[in-house]
């Protein structure tokens, strides 16, 4: 069975990227992948130093092991001044590349504004320095607050089509490329 980590890389409450990665979530369990959420708001992680070991940090070696267990990653991050998230680029940080190497990933990133790219560009750009490999399918949620209802679910259905064919290419690359 493929096993994805989703990490969400914001920490604000009633985060749109929080319900942005539940959408892929929800599609890719249903395609039969089993799932396990990383949300970074109840990790406590220490900011990295470069160092190894954090020994006063387990969530460090919950973050890690779950990493290098998983066969893939979605990985959503809100965009913050043309960039990913601080808190997303430093739990990245503190793994390396036996936890990252061959990972296959998903991304996508969370605007107020309009969408563009470049936070997926960056994400791509970090992951591909690991030796992670990224699905060409991306998803950027620009307006995000008029992207979800109450519930949570998205009011467009093309963008809900863009989920569908988003977690379709992750778990059908993650079953060719790790072999499982």
């Amino acid at each position: 069975m493929v096993k994805i980590v989703g990490i969400n890389g914001s920490l604000r409450d009633g985060s749109y990227t929080a319900l942005a990665l539940q959408q892929a979530i929800t599609r890719v369990e249903a395609l039969g992948a089993e799932v396990e959420l990383l949300d970074l708001r109840n990790l406590n992680l220490p900011f990295c130093n470069g160092g190894d070991d954090y020994p006063d940090y387990p969530d460090v070696i919950k973050l890690r092991d779950s990493v290098k267990e998983a066969d893939g990653l979605i990985l959503a991050t809100p965009e913050y001044h043309g960039s990913v998230s601080g808190v997303i680029k430093n739990a990245l940080d503190l793994m390396s590349f036996e936890h990252l190497s061959d990972k296959v990933t998903g991304v996508i990133s969370i605007l107020g504004g309009q969408s563009n790219s470049n936070a997926l560009n960056d994400l791509r750009i970090i992951m591909r320095w690991v030796h992670a490999w990224v699905i060409p399918e991306q998803i950027a949620v620009g307006q995000a607050w008029q992207a979800f209802d109450r519930e949570g679910k998205l009011l467009d259905e093309k963008l809900s089509q863009r989920f569908d064919q988003f977690a379709q290419s992750l778990v059908d690359h993650t079953r060719k490329l790790r072999g499982v």
